[in-house]
């Protein structure tokens, strides 16, 4: 793979990652003014950019499988960073999501 296609595979995980990220952070936005239905579709939209972006990793990692070596850059461990933090604030956010939903419960209970 040339370098030009690595560095551009590498910012389009960038890219699906920080989509993925953004959409999760507002789905606990969502969640905290108690509008669980649209923090559950931001979540969805959350998941289908992981979609893309594991797609991408896939493919980089078929190639390694099949002996074609990629010279890994500076770039690509950033897109993986990316990729990985941004998966990690996504499962919080589905954490964070039904913790609101208890929250709203208790609240309704008390009233």
């Amino acid at each position: 793979m040339v370098k030009e296609e690595l560095q551009q595979l590498s910012f389009s995980i960038i890219l699906h990652a920080g989509n993925a990220r953004s959409l999760s952070m507002e789905a606990i936005s969502k969640a905290k003014a108690y509008q669980f239905e649209q923090a559950r579709t931001m979540i969805e939209e959350a998941e289908e950019a992981f979609r893309e972006a594991h797609h991408i990793q896939t493919k980089l990692l078929q190639q390694e499988a099949e002996g074609k070596h990629t010279d890994v850059s500076v770039i690509l461990i950033h897109a993986q960073d990316h990729l990985m933090t941004a998966l990690t604030v996504k499962d919080l956010a589905v954490e964070i999501i039904e913790l609101y939903e208890k929250m709203e419960t208790i609240e309704g209970e008390k009233q």
